[in-house]
């Protein structure tokens, strides 16, 4: 984690009483559904909350790491060694695309942009490094790999002008950030945007608010951490779990923080947190394939 600087915002989120985790990971706020979706790995769960409280989950069968909306309906999942469909009324799982990684790993984090294309990564299953990749699922369902040789492929988000994608390869300890064409979805050179974490301490998912300020979990920590466009650190949520796995903007006003942990240190390990930042962030796109 980086020192906290003197004028730093530190901030207590509140823990929703839902099941608890494994690994809960990908918080994706439907704003359609008024719903929160978020997953829990290794078991293949892919839950969701609406807009009353009630909660509902599909078991995809397997190891599962993203999960985004998609226009034509039900969602896009990363899951196992590719991309899936779920239907919600069913609970069918039916492959859209396959990955060409290398044997022993699975899908982990990802999000869409604005135009409907699906950006996720890989990881190896014991976390070796160097073994996962990161892929763009394009709309007519290609797949392009577009980095090889990540240790674990985590956060994806954008800019609010869509000029910018941020990206986490957690072995790399970093935030890093690229020049980002909206019209093709081609990107640039990867560059440090924020350094963070040492040893067990890595970053894991994030979030991106109206701002630019890059909302970072930090596994291991027990903390959210913010930076603004600069990649200052101006903010920091405290959690009661050490495990901290990703954030996503949701709530009618997008100004509530969900947080996902997992099993582990921590009194509330592997809970469901929200958190009211003070900002709002921006919203999940769905997958357009």
């Amino acid at each position: 984690m980086s020192e906290h600087a003197p004028d730093l915002i530190i901030l207590e989120p509140t823990e929703l009483l839902l099941p608890y985790a494994e690994l809960g990971e990908g918080p994706l706020w439907d704003i359609d559904a008024q719903s929160l979706y978020w997953i829990d790995i290794p078991v293949g769960l892919v839950h969701r909350m609406d807009d009353s409280g009630v909660h509902t989950s599909w078991d995809v069968g397997m190891p599962v790491g993203a999960v985004v909306s998609r226009a034509s309906g039900g969602l896009c999942v990363a899951a196992g060694s590719g991309f899936y469909a779920l239907d919600l009324d069913t609970g069918a799982v039916t492959e859209i695309a396959a990955a060409p990684g290398l044997p022993d790993t699975r899908m982990n984090d990802g999000a869409c942009d604005r135009v409907g294309r699906f950006y996720a990564g890989s990881m190896d299953g014991d976390e070796a490094p160097g073994r996962g990749c990161f892929y763009r699922l394009d709309t007519d369902h290609t797949v392009t790999e577009l980095y090889s040789e990540i240790g674990i492929s985590n956060g994806v988000g954008w800019s609010p002008d869509d000029r910018l994608m941020y990206y986490i390869d957690s072995l790399a300890y970093r935030v890093d950030v690229m020049d980002y064409d909206i019209e093709s979805g081609q990107i640039g050179e990867r560059r440090p945007f924020a350094h963070l974490g040492s040893g067990e301490v890595v970053p894991d998912g994030l979030a991106v608010d109206v701002e630019g300020g890059v909302w970072a979990a930090v596994w291991g920590g027990g903390v959210i951490q913010r930076y603004d466009a600069t990649g200052r650190l101006t903010a920091v949520v405290r959690l009661p779990a050490a495990h901290v796995t990703s954030c996503a903007f949701g709530g009618q006003e997008l100004d509530q923080l969900y947080i996902t942990t997992a099993a582990g240190p921590g009194r509330c390990a592997g809970a469901l947190f929200t958190c009211p930042v003070g900002v709002k962030g921006l919203p999940a796109f769905p997958y357009r394939g």
